[in-house]
């Protein structure tokens, strides 16, 4: 099969990815079968090392907690981020220079700051400026970093989600009279949302990732700095990490999970049917459409 942008392979080429497959496989399996001697030749295969997690006092005292603060950090900073990262991406696109120009320094001053520097920023602001309590301020320092920085991403992902549809679309939407606004919110927004989908749920992973940031630098007790007190207690580094990015790697998985939901849904809401009327049912409908018509003028008429 043959298609504009892709060549079926051939004998030759199969028998390649066949070899390329096996070669891969095989130097995965001694890769995975390297790491699992090095961890036993280490001593971190030991039960006592992972015992402490078959017992829910690890996970009620260290590791739950943490996973709800990740969880609050990431859930403020995306219900703040997204509106606030469309708003900026749709003022980019202003008719009004006093609008467009600003707010694109905005966007891209802070897209050029790496967000732990705006989380420290915003510690040491709500410090001198606020009168946050010291076991809230953590928490308040990260959102404000993580929505800093993810909505000036955000908006760049809006902007060219915006852009990559055609210019029919608004030159259509001018001909029946509809303003820009009118045109962005029920028009262009809408089928623009399946398109930045992907872009929009991998700058959520990166949201979900990133509080991480804050438990290094700041002390906020998010899942990795509580790790790292269930470490210290239970001397198990090693499984420790390896428990705390399987957790990751769940939370990540489900979010991306549903965005493929959300994004197979939101394309099949708007397939057509693809039935084909025949002949006959074509004539029903005219039928059907004049006798309503005219009935209607008649109705009218009276």
């Amino acid at each position: 099969m043959t298609s504009v942008l892709y060549d079926a392979p051939g004998p030759r080429a199969k028998r390649r990815n066949i070899v390329l497959t096996v070669v891969f496989t095989v130097l995965l399996a001694l890769l995975l079968w390297w790491v699992w001697q090095t961890m036993d030749d280490k001593g971190q295969l030991k039960w006592s090392l992972w015992k402490p997690f078959t017992t829910s006092e690890a996970w009620t005292t260290y590791l739950l907690p943490g996973l709800a603060d990740t969880l609050k950090a990431a859930a403020l900073a995306m219900v703040i981020a997204l509106p606030l990262g469309a708003v900026l991406g749709i003022a980019r696109m202003s008719d009004h220079r006093w609008v467009r120009v600003p707010v694109g320094a905005v966007v891209e001053f802070f897209r050029a700051i790496p967000v732990l520097l705006l989380m420290l920023f915003a510690n040491e602001l709500y410090v001198r400026s606020t009168g946050i309590p010291s076991d809230e301020r953590p928490l308040y320092a990260v959102v404000t970093g993580l929505v800093l920085y993810n909505a000036s991403v955000l908006a760049e992902i809006v902007r060219a989600g915006i852009q990559s549809l055609p210019k029919g679309q608004s030159e259509a939407a001018m001909a029946i009279g509809l303003r820009k606004s009118q045109t962005m919110a029920s028009i262009l927004l809408p089928q623009a949302v399946a398109a930045m989908l992907p872009a929009i749920v991998s700058q959520l992973v990166v949201i979900v990732k990133d509080t991480a940031l804050g438990g290094v630098m700041l002390g906020f007790t998010e899942l990795l700095n509580s790790r790292s007190t269930l470490a210290a207690n239970y001397a198990n580094v090693i499984p420790s990490f390896i428990v705390v990015a399987v957790i990751f790697i769940v939370l990540n998985f489900i979010l991306t999970s549903f965005a493929s939901w959300l994004e197979g849904r939101l394309r099949r809401s708007k397939r057509s049917t693809g039935a084909v009327l025949g002949a006959d049912k074509v004539d029903d409908v005219n039928a059907a459409e004049v006798g309503g018509t005219y009935g209607t003028g008649a109705g009218g008429s009276i």
